[in-house]
């Protein structure tokens, strides 16, 4: 597990960083950032309790000049808007192909000599029993390492914690990304899901709690 420092200055360069950092510190937050250790990485998101994640993320991303991409159904970059979705780092996936999701990415790793995946492994705003499964596997199947980035609105403090390599052993490997977002609080922390990989057989309807409109 390689741990990261806080930092004071962004890793972006560049009005828009600048845009960025300035937000955020008007905002009252802080930045923990630790360069990646290769080209590649697995950036998973936790906690995602509220529409204001997405923009503290594309803040902090600016401020640190991460060159990272987002997967969307394919549907979403055809016409006009398709442009401009790949132009915000969007990656469009065939969900009805035989591969799969993490078939896909797990190709658009090997293909590209930089490449940096982002994903939100609750996968939902709304309470769930557990995460699912596909970050796990894809960062299996593409042989890099996860980014564990983490949203933290209690210390209001947004950014990369930790890099981390699975094992493939699911027990271990969870406990210990477990381990990292010990203590982190989202905006809506009822909302949380625990840090756990739900098995084939759970459904991911989500649980009685209201899901967070803000």
């Amino acid at each position: 597990m390689e741990k990261c420092k806080n930092v004071a200055e962004p890793g972006g360069r560049g009005i828009w960083a600048w845009i960025c950092v300035s937000l955020l510190r008007l905002a009252g937050w802080r930045l923990e950032y630790q360069p990646p250790p290769g080209p590649k990485a697995l950036a998973i998101f936790y906690p995602h309790t509220s529409n204001w994640d997405f923009v503290l993320a594309m803040l902090a991303k600016g401020a640190l000049g991460l060159p990272l991409r987002w997967a969307g159904k394919d549907s979403l970059f055809r016409g006009i808007f398709g442009a401009f979705f790949r132009a915000l780092g969007g990656v469009p996936v065939n969900r009805r192909e035989r591969t799969g999701f993490v078939g896909q990415m797990a190709e658009q790793f090997r293909r590209n000599p930089v490449f940096y995946l982002g994903m939100a492994p609750e996968g939902t705003r709304s309470l769930t029993e557990g995460w699912k499964s596909g970050f796990y596997h894809l960062a299996l199947a593409a042989g890099v390492p996860l980014a564990l980035t983490f949203l933290d609105f209690r210390r209001r403090e947004v950014g990369v914690r930790a890099y981390f390599r699975l094992t493939g052993d699911e027990t271990r490997d969870m406990a210990a990304i477990a381990a990292v977002y010990a203590g982190v609080t989202g905006k809506h922390p009822e909302l949380q899901s625990p840090i756990r990989l739900l098995s084939r057989t759970e459904t991911q309807k989500p649980a009685n709690v209201t899901r967070a409109s803000r």
